[in-house]
């Protein structure tokens, strides 16, 4: 892959900046959902047990260069110590006398790198700053990798990098879904507009065998191709993009599969009066709001014959029942042929996250990303600035 991991470093009597991702939700100064924190405790641990001493580097929020005292990471530190079993020394402020006066095994966090606006500039200076504290690199932040800031790219070519755990991880499961990956390869792609995953589609499609597309997305490529999808989100302005997006993939030998019946409903709300029909039969008083039954049944044939699945966004409106249904029997159905040992899965994008939850199985899928962006960044194919880095 190109890029050093934990074991292959020297880090016995080692200062070691980790740049880590705890940009958690927090509430009345309460971190409300540790999944990020519990994430990077592989990282810190195997770090002080190979002797080094974790200085953990971080951003909060946006405080775009200034200090917000309600942005502080030390609200964080509670939270921290109670995943990793130990104390956290907090430094926000003389980091050099702070970490000078660490012992080995330590470990301290950074306030918030983004209260300096050296940080999202990429400020050669301020990466050098940061260089001076630390002997060893390690990025275990991939959901910041998309981002060019001085302590996920600049930091990285100052001193001997590599990937943390959760980075090597990650990186892994990503060249299993798309780099090097077991064929067929089907790809979910749902959502809302076609508009802000166009990048993403088009790289797809010269990737996988089988594009499934739901969602509003799908409204759009129905409507490009003729059929009538009433009061349904769509976006009618880009039906010459879904329409050259569709050659692309016949082109490339890509299936693209859209529903063959939809759920339609006269207003968007939980539990509204809906009926299933054929896609071509949509009410024009009426809005798709989900994929059929009929639809869910040939997704499921697609991934029973598929090797690896990668899936971003849901296929209908699954916030509300019962136009949920779809998103839940796919997920579902992905998750008992990963738990057989058939299929690769790997999925990732906030709403993604949220729908595998809400249908119990983002525990069963091989890997579900909790990096927004740069899983979006990843799938459309560009270079991750964090990434190259760790591989120059």
């Amino acid at each position: 892959m190109g890029w050093k991991t934990l074991d292959d470093m020297d880090l016995d009597g080692k200062r070691v900046l980790v740049r880590v991702d705890i940009n958690v939700p927090v509430a009345d100064g309460q971190v409300t959902d540790t999944t990020r924190i519990d994430r990077i405790v592989p990282t810190v641990r195997d770090i002080r047990a190979a002797g080094g001493t974790p200085i953990l580097l971080a951003h909060f929020d946006r405080p775009k260069g200034k200090v917000v005292p309600e942005m502080s990471l030390g609200q964080i530190v509670p939270a921290l110590e109670k995943a990793l079993g130990c104390k956290v020394t907090f430094l926000d402020g003389n980091y050099g006398a702070g970490v000078a006066a660490l012992g080995q095994g330590d470990v301290a966090l950074l306030e918030n790198l983004r209260f300096n606006p050296g940080e999202e500039s990429n400020d050669d200076g301020f990466a050098t700053r940061l260089a001076s504290l630390g002997d060893v690199f390690v990025n275990d932040a991939f959901s910041a990798a998309h981002r060019a800031h001085a302590s996920t790219e600049a930091l990285a070519r100052k001193l001997p990098a590599c990937a943390g755990r959760l980075m090597a991880e990650e990186l892994g499961a990503l060249d299993r879904a798309l780099g090097q990956p077991d064929r067929p390869v089907v790809a979910v792609v749902g959502g809302a507009k076609v508009s802000t995953k166009l990048d993403l589609l088009s790289n797809l499609v010269e990737k996988v065998d089988t594009l499934i597309i739901g969602g509003g997305m799908a409204n759009t490529f129905l409507a490009a191709s003729g059929i009538d999808v009433g009061k349904s989100l769509c976006e009618h302005d880009l039906a010459d993009t879904a329409r050259a997006i569709a050659q692309k993939a016949a082109d490339r030998g890509c299936e693209i599969l859209l529903p063959r019946d939809v759920v339609v409903a006269r207003e968007f709300k939980a539990g509204a009066d809906n009926e299933t029909v054929k896609t071509e039969d949509c009410p024009a008083d009426a809005m798709i709001l989900d994929a059929g039954p009929d639809s869910v049944a040939h997704i499921e044939q697609v991934l029973e014959r598929s090797k690896t699945l990668v899936w971003n966004g849901p296929l209908g409106a699954f916030e509300i029942a019962p136009f949920d249904a779809a998103t839940n029997a796919a997920a579902q159905s992905a998750a008992r042929l990963t738990k057989a040992g058939t299929l690769i899965s790997v999925a990732g994008g906030g709403d993604t996250v949220a729908a595998l939850n809400k249908a119990g199985v983002a525990d069963d899928f091989s890997y579900v990303s909790t990096a927004g962006g740069a899983f979006l960044e990843w799938m459309e194919g560009k270079t991750l600035p964090g990434v190259a880095a760790l591989s120059d």
